[in-house]
């Protein structure tokens, strides 16, 4: 019986040794391809890719983007899309034309980003817009993405990035420009005035040369074109409307005397009688016929006052920036920006054609095959560009769009361009003074932006 009990006991120790000796190689085993399957993971991680991201057949998913802008007459806007749809194949873009008068698709925009419409992904806005449509929550703020992908806004010129920057952010970017220009006759003119006293100087002693009847011209009817003006003797003196803060500053010794000194000129015996009725048009036809030894208006006049079928004045004319007040040159900015609908489904797609079209590939082509002004300062180096057009091979038009100046940056432009437009035509048709002018304005203005 003692020896019955031995061999039990014997019996029970060795398979107890067995036991611990398998569990242990389990233990090893699963410790192993525990180790294993974290290599594998981390080395996935560090990859950046997992098994779902890395089947090579997986295509990215189609996106189609709706661009809502203006009439365009050349290839360049089809061109720019092509290039675009060729870099990303998974973005097609579809083109919407919107209506050539600029208030009729302000007003279209403005009925779809009201209800929050997701239709128009991508818009173009005149530069007097984008405060409007960011206070409206229309506009995707930019900010984050231009710091995500290293954009260097300093490589545009300064006054179209300030015309669609609000309360501090950045709502839209820049894609073509415009500015005003100071033609003069080269067949009269040895060296053109560098100050609006020397215009003065020189309008007065030119005048009637070469069977000229004025010796300047402007847009001074009471319409848009006034403001533009106006904004240029302002800021010429060192003026402003509105500041980067959203206070009213009209009302500054400044802006007194730049109005005072457009009073002058327009007040002088140089210019036509009837200059209160002075649009682009009309300031166009005089000097292309060559009533005027100097003129400004924007850069479009060039090529008609070198048209040798209409123009009486082909080859005879040249460009420079517009006189200098206290302060230096200053040129009203014109042309169009890009942005984003904040309700687009697609806004990452979205900002790829952003980018593309308002850098330097996408500007390029609408420079080339649009004639459209670029609104980057390294474009007007570019070989191709400067074959595309005259104006943009001349250095004096680059040193133009380096000194323009937004008009006022504000959700209300509109009223104030009004309130400013009938403070300042009293001025000139001899009714107010210029500090009146200045007092008004910064009541009405103040006043408006405060409902």
């Amino acid at each position: 019986m003692k020896l019955w009990r031995n061999a039990l006991c014997s019996l029970f120790l060795i398979a107890l040794a067995l036991f611990l000796v398998a569990c242990s190689s389990d233990s090893q085993t699963s410790t192993k391809e525990d180790k294993k399957d974290e290599t594998d993971s981390a080395t996935e991680e560090q990859d950046g890719t997992t098994d779902e991201a890395t089947d090579e057949g997986e295509e990215k998913e189609q996106v189609t983007i709706v661009y809502a802008r203006g009439v365009d007459t050349t290839p360049g806007t089809d061109m720019v899309i092509e290039a675009f749809e060729k870099k990303f194949p998974h973005i097609k873009i579809e083109s919407r034309e919107m209506p050539a008068d600029t208030g009729q698709s302000h007003d279209q925009y403005v009925t779809a980003f009201s209800s929050q419409s997701t239709e128009i992904d991508v818009f173009n806005a005149d530069v007097i817009w984008p405060a409007e449509f960011a206070q409206a929550n229309y506009a995707l703020e930019l900010d984050r993405l231009i710091e995500r992908d290293g954009i260097d806004m300093d490589a545009y010129f300064p006054g179209t990035v300030a015309a669609a920057n609000f309360n501090g952010k950045q709502w839209a970017m820049p894609q073509y420009t415009d500015a005003g220009v100071f033609y003069y006759r080269t067949d009269i003119v040895e060296e053109p005035p560098t100050t609006w006293d020397e215009l003065i100087e020189q309008a007065n002693a030119l005048k009637g040369q070469e069977g000229t009847e004025f010796g300047y011209i402007l847009q001074a009817a009471q319409y848009e074109g006034l403001i533009t003006n106006a904004i240029e003797f302002i800021a010429s003196y060192g003026g402003q409307v509105i500041d980067e803060d959203n206070n009213v500053v009209v009302d500054s010794p400044e802006t007194v005397k730049a109005i005072e000194k457009m009073a002058e000129v327009v007040g002088s015996d140089f210019v036509p009688g009837n200059i209160l009725n002075f649009q682009e048009i009309d300031t166009e036809n005089a000097f292309i016929e060559g009533k005027s030894v100097f003129a400004r208006n924007w850069p479009y006049m060039q090529s008609s006052s070198n048209d040798e079928e209409k123009s009486k004045i082909a080859g005879k004319i040249a460009i420079t920036t517009l006189p200098a007040g206290d302060a230096g040159n200053a040129a009203a900015l014109g042309g169009w920006m890009t942005m984003i609908n904040r309700y687009s489904e697609h806004p990452e797609e979205a900002w790829e054609f952003v980018k593309f079209i308002s850098g330097e590939e996408g500007q390029k082509i609408t420079a080339v095959n649009g004639g459209r002004a670029p609104t980057l300062k390294a474009l007007y180096d570019d070989q191709e560009v400067k074959e595309a057009s005259e104006l943009f091979a001349n250095p004096d038009f680059a040193a133009v769009l380096e000194s323009a100046v937004s008009r006022p940056v504000t959700p209300i432009y509109p009223e104030v361009s009004d309130i400013m437009q009938i403070e300042i035509s009293k001025v000139l048709a001899g009714d107010q003074s210029a500090q009146e002018a200045a007092t008004n304005m910064q009541t009405k203005i103040e006043a408006a932006m405060n409902e």
